[in-house]
């Protein structure tokens, strides 16, 4: 096993899921695709949070990047450039569990709408969850949508800083094998 080439591997792949975190916790700014939301300051309190900007993104970005050049032949691929990648990979770590503490956050407390005349979390508090029970879905009237839009969104944050944590801690592995066993000494291509 070349523990370079896993690096590349894991970082190409973390990548597009810094991306989709990044995405996803912008959109959930604008609710509906409104910006008067965000203007009113009526955004569920988790998006100010940042989890997936932050954590999925720039805390997993760094790492990624630094990881990329890892693997590549003749840059940091070295026993000492395993061991870094050990501690890059660790903010990664931190980073997508902060994007999941805060995703799993959101779907529990659910989102801030207006039900009838007040801006409030009518889910926060509920016995029953509205993921699975439609009917309380209604209670909340303004922004349109604002349920599905609040469970799609992190939803996918879910499940990209749960992608976000398994590679880092995989390439934490790898880095403390390519760190006590050395690197790939082929001279070909990886």
């Amino acid at each position: 096993m070349c523990t370079g080439r896993c690096s590349r591997c894991i970082a190409v792949t973390l990548y597009p899921l810094v991306v989709i975190s990044i995405i996803c916790n912008i959109v959930l700014f604008f609710p509906g695709g409104d910006i008067k939301y965000a203007k009113d300051g009526h955004i569920t309190e988790e998006v100010k949070y940042m989890g997936g900007l932050v954590g999925g993104g720039l805390m997993v970005l760094i790492p990624a990047l630094y990881i990329h050049l890892t693997g590549q032949q003749g840059c940091c691929g070295n026993r000492c450039g395993m061991f870094l990648s050990i501690a890059f990979a660790a903010v990664g770590v931190a980073g997508a569990l902060y994007s999941l503490t805060v995703a799993v956050l959101g779907l529990k407390n659910g989102p801030l709408c207006k039900t009838k005349v007040i801006w409030e979390t009518p889910l926060e508090f509920s016995d029953n969850s509205y993921l699975t029970d439609d009917t309380w879905r209604g209670e909340c009237t303004e922004p349109k949508d604002i349920v599905q839009f609040n469970t799609g969104l992190f939803g996918t944050l879910l499940a990209t800083s749960c992608l976000q944590l398994i590679l880092c801690a995989i390439q934490m592995i790898n880095g403390l094998f390519g760190c006590l066993c050395g690197t790939c000494s082929d001279k070909g291509p990886l």
